[in-house]
């Protein structure tokens, strides 16, 4: 989202470039504006970009490997300096403002680091030290509270080096989480998780957004945004093709019917007289776009004209039809 100042301090905004959707920037817990990064050599990372990530979201920064999602994280936290453009964090223009924001910022970026000897409470212990805005005053109860809120208290006097992925990946979360934390960034935060490690972090970043934090996770499994996110970015060599909630973003995908029958021929013509777009034949069924014809009316003709039919089923357009349809080329799935 481009903002600007003129006059008595007016604030003007407009889309960001290749959005589908932007949030007041007032209500947003990331705003940035033209946004580059180009490495020596020209090599252009990130380009142009524009987020507008509302505050109490869970947004999901997708894109393939490679895609400038990494290098945006880094720029946004202060790590890297952008080549161009602008942007906020909680409100507050950056990089001026970074000593004021990040204290509210929690961030687990290229995978957690923890001595594997010591115990997940005493990791958390060298953490909180480090931080020069923490009160050691209240150290023990933070660090308790951190491990609690991601289900570690139990866990918490065991060696970091008998953790499980889903423990380690939780102790990385707990760290981000020592202080009272208005916005929670994570890098690809179900990175090499089994299922149950993975179904453990998708509970817990629902668990505090729950709780009125933001949540910006970039991630390339299409499949763990879905499930966990409200929001979604999407990016493609370093660009943002497109931005918004998840369900505004399918709605611009056709739902369609897949009728399962060994009549495909009949059941293609049935479907073709009721007006249905773009009927064809697809392995043992006959798939059409349904349109504002009702799934049960559709059905009950096929009935009526002698069609057997085996399997009735609408299917609305999955996050993977959206990508596909906006950048032409797919990417891991499921990891």
């Amino acid at each position: 989202m481009t903002t600007t100042m003129t006059g008595e301090g007016a604030r003007e905004t407009a889309p960001p470039p290749g959005a589908a959707w932007t949030a007041p920037p007032e209500e947003c817990s990331i705003v940035s504006s033209g946004l580059t990064k180009r490495f020596r050599g020209g090599q252009v990372a990130v380009d142009d970009l524009g987020l507008a990530v509302p505050r109490g979201a869970v947004y999901g920064f997708l894109g393939p490997n490679g895609s400038g999602k990494t290098t945006t994280i880094r720029m946004l936290l202060g790590l890297t300096t952008p080549t161009g453009g602008r942007w906020e964090l909680l409100g507050r223009p950056m990089p001026a403002g970074l000593g004021a924001a990040l204290p509210k910022v929690g961030a687990l970026v290229d995978g957690p680091a923890f001595y594997p000897y010591l115990s997940g409470e005493a990791n958390l212990r060298r953490y909180d030290a480090a931080d020069p805005m923490a009160d050691p005053r209240t150290a023990a109860s933070r660090i308790g509270a951190a491990l609690d809120r991601v289900g570690l208290a139990a866990a918490a006097g065991k060696r970091y080096r008998a953790y499980s992925l889903g423990m380690r990946q939780r102790l990385a979360i707990a760290a981000a989480l020592l202080g009272p934390r208005e916005l929670l960034v994570l890098d690809e935060p179900t990175n090499g998780l089994d299922p149950q490690g993975t179904r453990e972090v998708r509970a817990l970043i629902k668990e505090i957004a729950a709780d009125g934090t933001t949540v910006f996770v970039s991630s390339h499994l299409l499949a763990e945004v879905e499930q966990m996110c409200t929001h979604v970015g999407v990016m493609r060599t370093g660009r943002l093709v497109a931005q918004g909630p998840i369900a505004e973003l399918r709605a611009g995908e056709v739902a369609r019917v897949r009728v399962e029958t060994p009549h495909a021929g009949e059941a293609l013509s049935v479907l073709r007289r009721l007006g249905l777009a773009d009927a064809r034949t697809e392995e043992a069924a006959v798939t059409a776009e349904l349109g504002d014809a009702a799934p049960e009316r559709v059905c009950a003709e096929l009935v009526a004209q002698g069609v057997a039919v085996r399997g009735f089923a609408v299917e609305r357009p999955s996050l993977e039809d959206v990508f596909v349809g906006l950048t032409g080329e797919g990417f891991d799935v499921d990891g």
